[in-house]
């Protein structure tokens, strides 16, 4: 299975080395055809402004858009942006792939970004895991048919909704695999350190 990591701006090469760990292919997607060629797409931390422009002058929406009707799209910080159904930013246009409304930069500016343990609830286990915020999103409202997976301090960092995934913060730094395992191997057990869900 080849995954490919949208390659535009922002943070993408970390995300390979999980993907490497999970015995995953992967390539970097700079044009719309090369969606043509992976079975799920991740798109990565960055800056939602750029990100928009770019996919505009790229011509990625409907290639995009198409590509999300059939496979797994993981979106990190600006890639959950980039993911929402309204954003509160008009120089921001998301792709509307998570019924989620998205506050840019919810949680502050560079200076301000930090790492917690949170537990997340994912494929009917619970599991504690590192998480790195970093001019992070807030999610300030869900719709119908969004699983949340995770919150912080009582609001939410991480959803997923059909095949497709949202988080606010970075796994990828904190070397943590649940959400792409989950994303682009379905079946398989997130991680050897599940534990099972309370009854």
């Amino acid at each position: 299975m080849k995954i490919g990591i949208l390659a535009l701006q922002g943070d993408y090469e970390k995300h390979t080395g999980i993907l490497d760990e999970l015995g995953l292919d992967s390539i970097l997607v700079r044009y719309p055809f090369e969606l043509i060629d992976i079975e799920g797409l991740i798109i990565p931390g960055g800056e939602s402004t750029t990100l928009t422009h770019l996919m505009k002058r790229m011509n990625f929406y409907k290639a995009m858009t198409d590509f999300a009707n059939e496979k797994p799209i993981l979106g990190t910080c600006a890639g959950l942006i980039m993911m929402a159904k309204v954003v509160n930013h008009h120089l921001v246009k998301p792709l509307g792939l998570l019924d989620i409304e998205v506050d840019r930069n919810g949680y502050g500016r560079q200076i301000h970004s930090f790492t917690e343990n949170l537990p997340v609830q994912l494929n009917n286990h619970i599991e504690k895991i590192p998480v790195t915020f970093i001019r992070a999103p807030k999610i300030t409202k869900t719709g119908e048919g969004v699983e949340i997976l995770a919150e912080y301090h009582g609001e939410i960092c991480a959803v997923k909704q059909g095949k497709h995934i949202g988080l606010a913060f970075h796994p990828e730094l904190d070397g943590v695999s649940i959400f792409h395992k989950s994303a682009f191997i379905p079946n398989s057990i997130s991680s050897n350190k599940e534990k099972p869900h309370a009854a």
